[in-house]
Parts: C-alpha cells; structure tokens; sequence
C-alpha cells in the first residue's frame, strides 16, 4: 500500500499542470509578428556578370581579409562600413566550385551567412560558393533524366562493425528490372566520408550529364568509407589499406551484388578514389586484378612521395608485363598541375612506361581541391565499360 501511494505521488508531481486561463491575472500581450528587425545578411552575393560580393559583420575587428580558392589563397583586404560590415567583391570568376573563409584579426572563420560548407568527418573545413555556367556546367544539374541515391548499412566483417555507404543508381535502373549495370567502386580523401564524393564531388550528376550526352554506360557508383579510425593511418598506413581492402572484397561487393542488380566479373568493375581514396584505389585494385580490371587515382599522396616503389608496394606487379596489360582495360593515373604531389605523379607514369606498362595520364588545372577531382571524373568515367 505504501509503495503504491509513493508512485502515485510521484507521478502526480511528474505530470504537466495544465491551468485554466483564468487560474492567474491574464498578462499583456507583447507578440508582435515579422521576425528579426535586422536586414538579413546575404553573402555571398553572386550577380550575373559572374562577379561575387562577400559580406561578415565583425564591427569590433580591425582587419578582415577574404581567403579565396582552396589552393594557397592569398589575404584580400575587406572594406568595413559605419555598421561594422565588411564587404569584398570580386571577379567575374570561371563557373567553377570555390571554397573560401573570412580571416578576422588573424583568426579564420566560415562564413555563418552561407548554409554550404566542405564537410567532413573531421568537421568544417570551408565555406562554399559555386558560380553557374550558362549552361549549366558538366558538374551542376541539367534538364536529363536523374538517377537517385540509396544510403545503404552494411555489416563490416574485419572492423566488427555497421557501416554506411552511398549507391548511385542511373537513370532508369528502376524502370527495367531485367537489366544488370557495371560497378564502379568511388573512394574519398582524408577526412571526408562516403557521403562526400556525392556532395561534394556530384559523381552521380557528372555521370548522368555524361549518359545524357551518350559519352558513358549507364553504371553503378559505390562509395564507401576509407577510414578504419579516423587517424591518419586508419586510412592511408599497409594495414589501414589491407583491413579496407578485405572489407570491399568480403563484405561491400558481394552487398552490392546481392542486393543491386550489379554485372559481376572483373570486367564489369572499376576502382578509383582521390588522394588517399586514390592511394587505397591504386593498391587494392593492382593487387587484386581478378577483381578489377579497370583501376584508378587522383591525386594519390602514397604513390607521389619520394621513393615510392611500386614493386615493393605491389609484389610482382613488373614481372610480366605483357600479362598485366591483357588484364588491366585501364590504369588510370592524375593529379593537379598546383598540387606538390604533381611530379611524383608524372616520376610514377614514367616507372610504368619505363616496365612497357599502358598507362593514361591526365591533370587538371588546380591543387588538391575538388575543381580538379570533378574535372577528372568527368575524364575517367568515358574510359569504363564498352557503351552498348
């Protein structure tokens, strides 16, 4: 009897009391409708000669400078009004993707005016403003038929552990059931996630532009995430890359294939990634060509750096030659012309012709940004799967 009486006091006293209007003298009514008599701060402001107009109110700073590019982008001075509002415009500037941050008293900032940022798994890096072609770029989204995004689970046998990842499905895969879609398997930098190379990179809108124009197969895009523990080694380290290597092997493609109507075989799978994407692209794709026969990198800092010995990395990889070319459909390798691992890159391209080995080459005008990234999958993506 006790113990009930304790509960009910204690749900009584857990309950919401709800009061009758006039249990208590009525106050005045002060609500007034509109919102915030502050004028909302737009920046930044992209007018239609292509010029640009950045705006932070910082009215107890004394200098704030514009960080513009992704690439070593140097300090330009901002103008402060009576308000406290600092204003810069520049350009036109090329349609192009651009990250930039506001610099206040030697302190770097986002831009809290602008919701588009460079997100990763170790937080914000960037603001972002895109400047759009007319027509639309080969990057930004055009009147063709859409393919879609599934975010998808699956368990990670050698990480012991749930795990997310990106499928892009083309245009019509859910009108045809009957028909079955080469894979490629799409891999991100260090600090991004498996959500990046769609936000980010716009895989899945660079690929349909180009099905649209009939320059590439209709294909799957599977990204996943490359980093085991969010440390440096967790994805670039020979065991961060072997762990990742078993899990794509063991546990991602048979998903893909067992709930996708993927084409299996070697010769309908590709492997690329950026930067360390691209150093674990580079790596599992050679030392696996019963699996993949078209292999990629952009902008790989593991197989740029000084010393880099690809036969070390890839036992038995110049054995034979001949071999490795009737295998390899594509050995795909890229970089920035800015970026400093860009004569590493061209130091690799020459191990592999210097062994007989066919191998492509590309860059694109920039550093290590995703300008270049876009630019080269845009390049890399023709070169897969003989179109029907």
């Amino acid at each position: 009897m006790q113990r009930r009486t304790l509960l009910t006091a204690i749900a009584a006293l857990a309950t919401p009391r709800i009061t009758s209007a006039q249990s208590a003298p009525r106050r005045r009514n002060e609500y007034r409708a509109g919102g915030p008599s502050a004028a909302r701060l737009i920046s930044p402001e992209l007018h239609p000669d292509r010029t640009i107009t950045f705006r932070i109110r910082a009215p107890k700073a004394s200098e704030v400078n514009l960080l513009f590019g992704a690439w070593n982008p140097k300090p330009r001075p901002m103008t402060k009004d009576a308000e406290g509002l600092w204003t810069l415009t520049i350009g036109p500037v090329e349609p192009e993707i651009y990250t930039y941050l506001f610099q206040v008293d030697g302190m770097r900032t986002l831009d809290i005016a602008n919701p588009e940022l460079k997100n990763g798994a170790r937080g914000m890096d960037a603001s972002v403003v895109e400047a759009p072609g007319d027509p639309p770029r080969f990057d930004e989204v055009r009147d063709v038929p859409h393919g879609a995004i599934h975010i998808r689970a699956y368990q990670s046998t050698p990480l012991h552990r749930r795990r997310g990842l990106y499928i892009y499905v083309p245009p019509g895969y859910d009108a045809d059931p009957r028909r079955r879609y080469p894979v490629v398997y799409l891999r991100h930098g260090g600090g991004d996630t498996e959500a990046n190379w769609s936000a980010d990179g716009r895989a899945g809108v660079i690929l349909e532009n180009l099905i649209a124009e009939r320059k590439a197969s209709p294909m799957l895009i599977v990204m996943t995430n490359g980093d085991t523990d969010g440390s440096w080694g967790g994805g670039s380290s020979a065991e961060g890359i072997e762990l990742l290597g078993r899990e794509l092997l063991d546990d991602v493609i048979p998903f893909v294939e067992k709930n996708y109507r993927a084409l299996p075989g070697r010769d309908h799978r590709a492997i690329v990634g950026l930067s360390m994407g691209g150093g674990q692209a580079f790596t599992i794709g050679l030392r696996n060509l019963e699996k993949f026969a078209y292999v990629g990198e952009f902008s790989s800092g593991l197989v740029s750096a000084v010393g880099f010995d690809v036969e070390k990395h890839i036992p038995g990889v110049f054995k034979d030659p001949a071999a490795l070319n009737r295998k390899l459909k594509l050995l795909y390798l890229s970089c920035g012309t800015d970026d400093p691992r860009y004569n590493g890159q061209l130091d690799l391209v020459d191990v592999f012709k210097q062994h007989g080995v066919n191998v492509i080459y590309r860059d694109a005008a920039g550093g290590h940004e995703w300008k270049v990234w876009r630019h080269l999958l845009a390049d890399f993506l023709p070169r897969l799967f003989p179109r029907a």
